[in-house]
């Protein structure tokens, strides 16, 4: 969240920190006061301090500056890499590892062991994310596709946009769901009401999820998922927004006790290669976490 928000506060008596924590999506208190003392937040264009109680009416303007992007260093983190061809990786990603650095997580991730694993990757142009061209959740596990070179790049972006790329997750969810085939066709945008979650909305974008009963499992099912689309958080926005919360998701899901992270998984990616056009499929097997989960919950 960065850049110039103008409020007005409705109240008297609130404390400067708690009107502008309370007015920004996403920003604490201690963020709120971290921008008072630095002289991005005025009052009636005045530098107040953190306690100045508002008065009804006064005119609040918080600046919020962009943060200083964080620096890439190679890490030695092991990679699990499936396939690997002059132009492109296919690795199968470590439930817990972010793909790419970001507020929260400004180093070992992805990026950082692909960096050590091919240090000539930092010449490309995206200095923060050299050869990603689709993503995982950092607590999502499974198959991801890592380029090797700009030409790869740009033709593995191409088959991503033109969704010719096939992509399978297995997942559990919460309930028996019913019928055993059907897709979700619901747009997704920013939830107004909390701006870090998705959720499903009328001026969102297009999102389509494509879904199959793998089996029962317990009071869950088990599911294939086929994402036709690639929205953040698609597939455990839709399947919340239907009434199957994905099992182990603390943000759209329900927790678990047989659970550590989200059941979800990133089994199957299938694609063309950028150098011959030939079509190739990958899969990896459930990780040992979720195998054993799927044991204990049936």
């Amino acid at each position: 969240m960065t850049g110039e928000y103008r409020y007005i506060a409705d109240a008297s008596g609130v404390r400067l920190d708690v009107f502008v924590a309370a007015s920004c999506p996403g920003l604490s208190r201690s963020h709120a006061r971290q921008l008072i003392d630095g002289g991005f937040i005025t009052v009636n264009d005045k530098n107040l301090k953190a306690g100045h109680k508002l008065d009804a009416g006064d005119v609040v303007v918080v600046s919020i500056p962009p943060e200083p992007p964080p620096t890439l260093a190679p890490e030695p983190i092991p990679l699990d890499i499936v396939y690997e061809d002059a132009d492109l990786l296919v690795i199968d990603k470590p439930a817990g590892l972010a793909v790419h650095p970001a507020p929260g997580h400004p180093d070992h991730t992805l990026v950082n062991a692909i960096l050590a694993y091919l240090p000539g990757l930092a010449d490309g142009d995206d200095s923060l994310r050299p050869g990603i061209v689709h993503r995982l959740d950092k607590d999502t596990s499974g198959l991801i596709l890592v380029a090797k070179n700009r030409v790869a790049q740009a033709n593995l972006s191409a088959q991503f946009k033109s969704r010719s790329v096939k992509k399978s997750y297995l997942v559990l969810v919460k309930g028996r769901l019913t019928p055993r085939d059907g897709i979700i066709e619901a747009a997704i945008g920013r939830d107004p009401r909390n701006r870090q979650r998705m959720a499903v909305v009328s001026r969102g974008r297009e999102a389509r999820t494509e879904y199959h009963v793998v089996r029962y499992v317990g009071g869950c099912t088990l599911l294939e998922i086929h994402p036709e689309t690639g929205r953040t958080h698609q597939i455990r926005v839709h399947l919340a927004a239907i009434g199957f919360p994905v099992m182990g998701d603390a943000t759209y899901g329900v927790k678990s006790t047989k659970l550590s992270r989200q059941f979800l998984h990133a089994s199957k990616l299938g694609f063309k290669l950028s150098s011959t056009g030939k079509y190739v499929e990958f899969e990896s097997p459930l990780p040992p976490d979720l195998s054993r989960a799927l044991k204990e919950i049936g």
